[in-house]
């Protein structure tokens, strides 16, 4: 490779976590990152004094761009959105995608809550350890236009987070008793796995069968899964398997050799807070090939 394309692969792990999670796709992020090197590979870099700052700064204004956008695009989709998970083969160690818990699902649907220029503005300084005036210089905002940024930013997210954190470990305990409850569904069995307040979101983008609307509370869940369960879980050709995406277990559900949903959860004690299941055909056919061949768990 020529000095300007190493360079350039030097620092697109760090782009490529950044891209990712403003945008909580990463095809998205991919876009951003292949135009982002069209507009180096057209620059002068003998003339940067800081090159880094430069690629941070178009692929921040460029993931800010497609998010917009995509805000926009959003508002005509059917039922709640949701994140994508990264594939297994992208999330190489040297990806340096800083802060494990930054790349969970759970938190990059908790960044939905906030505005674009807010997201931006957070994920710099929290997230990539930017200075508010480092990531006002990327953003071409004001010194304390960015800082206010980064605390309404913090203030919504703090109401959004769970009460208590739980370990990847217990999300995988919780999610084999999910699934035993589901495989021999019984409406009180379920119901004393969701806390009282527990909420359903489903992502089928209108193409599958999914909740429209988040679903809140311990008996309507237990019907929901019960009725599901009934339908789809204790089919012969469904089969169930845990693997870790973005640092979390997440349940898969494949009918023969097609995955048909995925399934992340969030805990408090022994209850499950909140599931969030991605049906949509389009995302999980991205998902679907690598890991059928990196199953880190079977339920039978």
């Amino acid at each position: 490779m020529d000095a300007q394309t190493t360079l350039f692969q030097q620092h697109r792990p760090r782009l490529f976590g950044l891209a990712y999670r403003m945008l909580g796709t990463p095809a998205d992020a991919e876009d951003v990152l292949h135009d982002a090197w069209l507009r180096w590979h057209a620059q002068d870099t003998t003339a940067l004094d800081d090159p880094e700052a430069w690629l941070v700064t178009v692929t921040t204004r460029l993931a800010l761009d497609r998010l917009r956008r995509a805000k926009s695009e959003r508002t005509h989709y059917t039922g709640p959105w949701l994140p994508e998970p990264l594939v297994p083969d992208a999330e190489r160690p040297e990806e340096e995608l800083e802060r494990g818990e930054t790349i969970t699902l759970s938190f990059l649907l908790l960044l939905e809550r906030l505005s674009p220029d807010e997201r931006a503005a957070f994920l710099l300084n929290e997230v990539f350890d930017y200075s508010h005036a480092e990531a006002a210089a990327i953003l071409g905002i004001g010194e304390d236009a960015c800082r206010q940024r980064v605390h309404r930013a913090r203030t919504r997210l703090r109401e959004g987070r769970p009460r208590f954190s739980v370990d990847g470990p217990t999300r995988r305990r919780m999610l084999q008793r999910f699934i035993e409850a589901m495989k021999q569904p019984d409406l009180e069995s379920l119901r004393a796995l969701f806390a009282e307040d527990a909420i359903a979101i489903s992502d089928g983008g209108g193409v599958v069968r999914a909740v429209l609307r988040p679903l809140q509370g311990a008996d309507r869940l237990a019907r929901l899964y019960t009725q599901i369960a009934t339908r789809f879980y204790s089919r012969p050709d469904v089969r169930f398997t845990i693997v870790d995406l973005n640092g979390e277990p997440v349940l898969l559900a494949w009918v023969d050799d097609t995955l048909a949903s995925a399934t992340w959860i969030e805990c408090e004690g022994d209850h499950i807070t909140a599931t969030l299941a991605l049906r949509h055909p389009g995302k999980l056919a991205r998902l679907a090939a690598v890991t059928k061949s990196r199953v880190s768990a079977s339920l039978h």
